[in-house]
C-alpha cells in the first residue's frame, strides 16, 4: 500500500461512511439550533412560570432579540428581575441617610439634643 492511496475509495464502504458523516453533521446542526432556540426562549418560560405581569413585553422583546441580540438581554432582565422589589430597594437606598449630620438625635424644646439629656440624666 502506498502513501497516496486512499482507503475505502471506490468501495461500498465509501458511500456508507459519507452517509454516516452526513447524519452526524446534520444531527449536530439540528442539536445546536434546538439548543439556541431553548436558550432564546428562556425569558418567556421564566415569565410564564412566575406569572409575570409584563409577559407580552417579554415575548415581544424575545422575538425582536432574534434580530437585535441586545434586545434579548432586555427581555432577560425584565423576566428575571422582580421590578416591584427592585423599586422598593432603590427607594430604600435613596432615602437612606448618607451623612452623619442626618443621623444626629433630634433637638428638643430646650435646644439640647436628646442624647445630651440622656447623658445628663445618667450622670
Amino acid at each position: 500500500m502506498s502513501l497516496v492511496s486512499m482507503p475505502f475509495v471506490g468501495s461500498g464502504q465509501d458511500l456508507g461512511l459519507h452517509i454516516a458523516a452526513s447524519v452526524v453533521m446534520i444531527g449536530s446542526i439540528v442539536a445546536l439550533a434546538y439548543g439556541f432556540w431553548k436558550l432564546h426562549e428562556l425569558p418567556i418560560n421564566k415569565a410564564h412560570s412566575k406569572q409575570h405581569q409584563q409577559i407580552g413585553l417579554i415575548t415581544a422583546l424575545t422575538w425582536i432579540g432574534f434580530v437585535w441580540h441586545w434586545v434579548w438581554v432586555l427581555a432577560v432582565i425584565c423576566a428575571f428581575v422582580d421590578a416591584e422589589k427592585a423599586l422598593i430597594k432603590i427607594r430604600d437606598i435613596w432615602h437612606q441617610p448618607t451623612s452623619p449630620s442626618q443621623t444626629q438625635a433630634p433637638i428638643t424644646e430646650t435646644g439640647t439634643t436628646a442624647s445630651t439629656q440622656e447623658e445628663n440624666h445618667n450622670a
